[in-house]
């Protein structure tokens, strides 16, 4: 009881005092890594950020006691289940995770662990004894005798992911050499500032954020026009389409201002502005002119031509 005291005395000061230090914390699964891999992963998080592990009861009572004075610690207690542990860290979030992440060792596989992902035995030369072919046979590998030992035929999958084990499997494995797992802290929760969110959001580039974004306000924008109801996106556009009814009103009455005397012009004197662009016109008609005239000579050219075959023929 005096040890278990005094861990607690020791651990909760400790939590506390890096929860305050520190804004992001990543909530890490710690299934199947050795000591040894926790102390590389530390060595590499060295300068950027700080591991820390504890029993679940005891990280669930510290909390509950930090939360009177800062009740966003209460978003953390629903993840602190299992197998966990504590990443804190003020770096970049997307480098450190990765770094987390990037900390693998192979494994062989043991009976009763789950497979984390399928588990292959591939085609091939064994280079056992014919002796064993009946232990193939048993788990339904497909083999043939090739120079006096067993070849695997066909890729075969012995387990799917998310499975167990089973012994045979565990045993053909370990006799083929094959290591199909490999294990490291996995990532499970992000906190960071107050907020909780699964790691999968670290991966949404700023592109994507943009066009989200720029999405919600031409939604918000649409709905807020529709509703008649004013909002910040909304409001430009309901200036834009109040001045343009004031501009029509304008124009049907007497009722005027200077930046509209201009525009009220040109409607009533469309000739005086279709001035503007004389030159054009003048070159239109002049390529207009030559080409009839051009065409006249051909017509000419034509009917001279004929008359003088005509006398030939006559």
């Amino acid at each position: 009881m005096g040890a278990t005291k005094q861990k607690k005395a020791e651990y909760f000061p400790k939590l506390k005092s890096l929860l305050e230090d520190y804004s992001s914390v990543f909530l890490v699964t710690v299934d199947n890594v050795s000591s040894q891999q926790m102390h590389e992963i530390r060595q590499s998080l060295r300068g950027e950020a700080v591991v820390l592990m504890g029993k679940n009861t005891m990280v669930r009572r510290a909390l509950k006691t930090f939360i009177p004075d800062a009740p966003e610690y209460e978003r953390l207690l629903p993840h602190v289940r299992g197998n966990i542990g504590f990443v804190f860290t003020n770096g970049d979030l997307k480098t450190i995770r990765d770094k987390i992440l990037d900390n693998k060792v192979a494994a062989p596989a043991r009976a009763g662990a789950v497979a984390p992902a399928d588990v292959w035995v591939p085609a091939g030369n064994t280079g056992m004894e014919p002796g064993k072919t009946s232990f193939f046979q048993a788990l339904g590998v497909p083999t043939k005798i090739a120079r006096g030992t067993i070849e695997i035929t066909t890729d075969l999958k012995l387990v799917e992911a998310g499975s167990k084990v089973g012994p045979s499997e565990a045993t053909l494995l370990n006799m083929l050499n094959i290591s199909p797992f490999t294990y490291g802290l996995g990532v499970a929760q992000v906190y960071d500032q107050g907020n909780t969110f699964p790691p999968s959001v670290l991966d949404i580039s700023e592109d994507q954020l943009l066009k989200s974004f720029s999405s919600a306000i031409t939604t918000i924008a649409a709905l807020s026009l529709a509703l008649n109801f004013p909002t910040l996106p909304s409001i430009i556009h309901s200036l834009v389409n109040s001045y343009k009814k004031v501009l029509a009103v304008a124009i049907e009455t007497e009722y005027s201002w200077p930046e509209i005397e201009s525009l009220k012009d040109r409607i009533a004197n469309p000739d005086a502005y279709a001035s503007a662009a004389p030159a054009a016109g003048g070159a239109a008609e002049t390529s207009a002119a030559a080409a009839e005239e051009e065409e006249k000579k051909d017509e000419s050219e034509e009917e001279s031509g004929d008359e003088g075959f005509g006398g030939l023929f006559d």
